[in-house]
């Protein structure tokens, strides 16, 4: 186990490049299921969840060469149809094995994942899905087993209570990449991640179009072949180190990024009193000293990302004044709200409304990652706190976040990675 000590209190500077996006990685990597031809992908992000993914593949007839961001899946002489616990329960992404492997052998064993420290987040649309596209699906002793002679394509509604699913987008769309004759998903997600895959598969052979109402039209094809393609860059990424220099009251320049993928996040960080340049690829800001309170509602893109609230709300707190973040896609998503308070923040939770009460400081203090971005979001809080923090269960944080303590040194951030006793 490790921990980031960090010493804070000072602005940062510099300049860095973004990694390829994970949430764009992951089912580009899965995709690879559906062809017995190799798929080369490069901005390939080294990260835990890859590497999970990678032993994942492994098992289900894909070996994975990775190197230098590049990625060389290709057959092996492995076919096992079951996603076992021990790897799904590490990511929670796993699902999206579900599809691809249905439509590639009519047959597969997932387990169901888990939920995660802010709620669970049901599967029941992504069955929905497939079982409108002619699988035969059920629940047994914490799996899902499907099957399918042949998939058939349908119209599907996708929207959900909070949206439509990102992973159910993606799951049904790869199924549906090889089912008999043409689907239509209504309500698709519209997020870059889920445009990156149907481009990637478009370049496979498959025949994907979106209209400007965001419903999907996948006409089915008989099979598809390798192919070698580029992720996009990662927005979450991007909008926690725009976020940390705003926080911090320094300025930074990031690479490799694209601006056009979060428009919602810049247009934020201007209003609130930042400088910001932009062009395709880089994006600079500079913080004003006195920046201005503000509320954001998290929604589906291209609204404000639900995986950059906690990342704003740590901002809010170095603000002087009232900011609100209203939480719509996942309501319970608040357990770096208690950590933040150790640190002196005034917050209060209601009804998935975060308030927060800015002073414009932050104190030190032991504390720990719950998940990804709520570990994300208390990097910033130490960044910007009087003297040196402790943060403990980073794994979290190094599920998404590429060669972290690195970039952070090379924009002036005192850190360490040193073991941690505290488990």
């Amino acid at each position: 186990m490790y921990k980031y000590a960090i010493k804070g209190g000072h602005p940062i500077h510099g300049e860095i490049k973004i990694s390829g996006s994970k949430n764009a990685a992951l089912p580009l990597m899965v995709a690879s299921i559906l062809t017995d031809e190799d798929v080369i992908l490069h901005n390939v992000p080294s990260l835990l969840d890859i590497d999970v993914l990678i032993k994942l593949l492994d098992r289900l007839g894909k070996k994975t060469e990775f190197k230098n961001g590049t990625a060389i899946i290709k057959p092996n002489n492995r076919t096992d149809l079951e996603a076992p616990y021990e790897l799904v329960k590490k990511m929670r992404a796993s699902i999206i094995v579900l599809g691809p492997l249905l439509a590639k052998h009519g047959f597969c064993k997932v387990t169901l994942p888990g939920g995660c420290a802010f709620g669970p987040r049901p599967v029941d649309l992504h069955i929905k899905g497939l079982e409108a596209l002619n699988a035969k699906i059920k629940l047994n002793e914490g799996y899902i087993e499907a099957k399918a002679t042949k998939l058939k394509g349908t119209t599907i509604d996708l929207n959900g209570k909070y949206g439509p699913t990102v992973l159910g987008t993606d799951n049904v769309m790869m199924a549906a990449t090889l089912a008999q004759g043409t689907t239509v998903i209504q309500n698709a997600a519209c997020e870059p991640e889920c445009e990156d895959l149907a481009n990637m598969l478009n370049t496979m052979g498959a025949d994907i179009q979106r209209e400007d109402n965001g419903t999907l039209i996948i006409n089915g094809v008989k099979k598809l072949h390798g192919t070698e393609y580029t992720i996009i860059p990662d927005r979450i990424e991007s909008g926690t180190f725009l976020a940390m220099a705003a926080a911090s009251r320094g300025s930074l320049t990031i690479h490799n990024t694209n601006e056009k993928h979060i428009e919602s996040v810049l247009d934020i960080l201007e209003n609130i009193g930042c400088d910001i340049k932009r062009n395709d690829t880089t994006i600079s800001i500079k913080a004003k000293k006195h920046l201005k309170p503000f509320d954001i509602e998290s929604l589906p893109y291209p609204k404000f990302p639900t995986d950059l609230q906690s990342i704003f709300t740590t901002l809010a707190c170095t603000i002087n004044g009232t900011s609100s973040l209203t939480e719509k896609i996942y309501p319970d998503r608040f357990m770096h709200v208690p950590e933040l308070i150790r640190m002196g923040a005034n917050i209060e939770v209601s009804d998935g409304v975060a308030t927060v009460s800015g002073n414009g400081k932050l104190l030190s203090a032991e504390v720990q990652a719950s998940d990804l971005r709520a570990g994300a979001a208390l990097v910033i809080a130490a960044v910007c706190a009087d003297k040196e923090s402790n943060i403990h269960r980073i794994y979290h944080i190094e599920r998404g976040y590429e060669k972290l303590e690195k970039k952070l040194q090379s924009i002036g951030i005192n850190i360490k990675k040193i073991k941690d006793n505290i488990l």
